[in-house]
């Protein structure tokens, strides 16, 4: 209950966005009733820069804006703008069948030459990629006609269709709205070839998308999203109540609360997905307690995962016991979970060396047992689970000391390995699990710096190197179970909760689904009832 008090005292401060119906087609006239050919979507801040190449906007405009040579469907990959691909035999050639007929909302068309002319724009700026193990992989690509489109890799990489699927940066913007061929210092314009267009912007207020007529696709039947910005979730959920939104949507836009209270009322849906990440706490075991296996596991122990479940999110997010939910491709290994037990997390401390003193705290060689959990400062969630971790762990005299930094900062000292425990979200899915384990070979966040105390930390880094590479099925799920078993036995990462999408909608909207990204807003299948 004390949990759950910390949440109710302040509420989820993440941002939220929705969709509401509008009359007009300019940001002061959305609240004057609602058409059928027409949404007004809110965000919680503007669109901003929508270079598909890039990565400061707002990814489900640019979903909207842009196609890939591929998409990710809950039944694989299906055709986008390459309607067919063959994969040579040693994994090591794609050869892409562009669909014909195609052009970009400016007229201009959209062939294999202009496929080329976005990735030259792509790998001039390679650096700004190297996320993606596929830049690395990658050696040179080719127009061979104006419908064929070929990849040549130096290694086989069985996920370059997911990287190529996803939002940024393979997506496809005219040539002519490049600048000079090049998309790394901006471009002139937001032309793609996706199911709507740009029509209008003012920046910090509102964006008109209306939809484009020289889509390739089924032209989607809501003709025109305004986006309003409205930065105040609860003004956004206000909104809702009164009929002028028809959905908000998003893992980070509803929460909690919001759900609870459009669940049962007459009107409205609610709607979750299943497990798209995981939060959980990375445990950095270059840390003097932390390099102890036997530490790192007694805090699992010692981590009341239904508590907060049930006191932060009232259930909706479920415990996790895994660094990925059992749904996940590859995930799915037969590991034994962690079980909540305070006996047992004294116990293996204990066996660390640790002794209970009279003022209840545990010290080894007279130092106390002290720990320092970073978060977010900007996620009321966090510091709420912060307070009770904080709680919890002084039951088995653990001293836990919380604080929170502004979201740079907080990345920054991640990132750098400046941390004992620090709150992380894994990639999701589609990124999860090839993308995010990929990620732990390098600093990119903080997970390359939490794995450096441990013993068999070259071995799990050559199986993921293995299990991009591999052109055997069985091989690289073998692989997957050895990497996946290592990291829970080392006990680097506390699984809290599977975070899901989440969506509250007027029962007048019609279509709602999820798609195989957390970034997704499905624009084009939705209708009116």
């Amino acid at each position: 209950m004390r949990l759950k008090r910390l949440v109710c005292a302040a509420l989820l401060t993440v941002s939220a966005f929705g969709i509401l119906g509008c009359a007009g087609t300019t940001g002061d006239q959305a609240s004057q009733g609602a058409k059928s050919d027409q949404l007004t979507f809110v965000n919680f801040r503007d669109v901003r820069d929508l270079n598909p190449h890039l990565y400061a906007g707002e990814m489900y405009a640019q979903e909207m804006l842009y196609d890939t040579l591929v998409e990710i469907t809950d039944k694989g990959y299906a055709p986008a703008l390459a309607e067919s691909w063959t994969i040579s035999d040693d994994g090591q050639t794609y050869t892409f069948k562009i669909r014909p007929n195609v052009k970009f909302s400016d007229g201009e068309v959209l062939d294999a030459h202009a496929i080329k002319a976005n990735f030259d724009a792509i790998f001039e700026n390679k650096s700004r990629h190297t996320w993606l193990e596929s830049m690395s992989l990658i050696d040179n690509y080719e127009a061979t006609d104006d419908l064929t489109f070929v990849i040549h890799l130096t290694k086989p990489y069985y996920p370059l269709l997911t990287e190529l699927g996803v939002t940024r940066p393979f997506a496809m913007i005219s040539p002519k709205a490049m600048k000079n061929g090049s998309t790394k210092d901006g471009v002139n314009e937001y032309i793609g070839s996706g199911p709507y267009k740009l029509k209008e912007v003012v920046t910090d207020k509102y964006a008109i998308f209306e939809v484009n007529d020289l889509y390739w696709g089924e032209k989607p039947k809501i003709k025109t999203i305004l986006v309003k910005v409205i930065p105040d979730n609860q003004t956004r959920i206000l909104a809702l109540e009164k009929g002028e939104v028809d959905l908000i949507f998003g893992k980070n836009m509803v929460d909690a609360d919001a759900i609870r209270k459009f669940k049962d009322q007459k009107g409205f849906s609610v709607a979750l997905s299943d497990p798209m990440s995981t939060r959980e706490i990375v445990l950095n075991t270059t840390k003097a307690h932390l390099s102890d296996k036997l530490v790192r596991q007694a805090l699992q122990h010692a981590t009341n995962k239904q508590a907060i479940s049930d006191g932060v999110f009232y259930g909706i997010e479920k415990p996790a016991d895994t660094l990925y939910a059992p749904t996940v491709p590859y995930a799915n290994v037969g590991l034994k979970p962690y079980d909540y037990n305070v006996d047992t997390a004294k116990t293996l401390l204990s066996s660390a060396g640790y002794v209970l003193g009279a003022d209840g705290i545990l010290t080894k060689d007279g130092t106390p047992l002290e720990l320092n959990l970073l978060y977010n400062s900007d996620s009321v969630t966090e510091k709420a689970i912060s307070e009770f971790l904080q709680a919890e762990y002084k039951k088995v005299g653990i001293i836990l000391h919380i604080k929170g930094e502004e979201e740079q900062s907080y990345r920054d000292n991640m990132k750098s390995g400046n941390f004992d425990m620090v709150f992380n979200i894994s990639w999701g899915l589609p990124y999860d699990p090839q993308s995010s384990l990929a990620g732990m070979r390098k600093p990119v966040y903080g997970d390359y710096a939490a794995q450096q105390g441990l013993e068999d930390k070259a071995d799990i880094d050559e199986a993921i190197t293995k299990i991009l590479t591999s052109t055997s099925e069985t091989e690289r799920q073998e692989l997957y179970k050895f990497v996946l078993t290592r990291l829970h036995e080392d006990a680097v990462y506390i699984p809290l909760t599977y975070e899901n999408n989440k969506a509250i909608y007027n029962n007048r909207v019609e279509g709602l689904h999820f798609t195989q990204t957390l970034y997704e807003v499905p624009f084009k299948d939705l209708s009116f009832k």
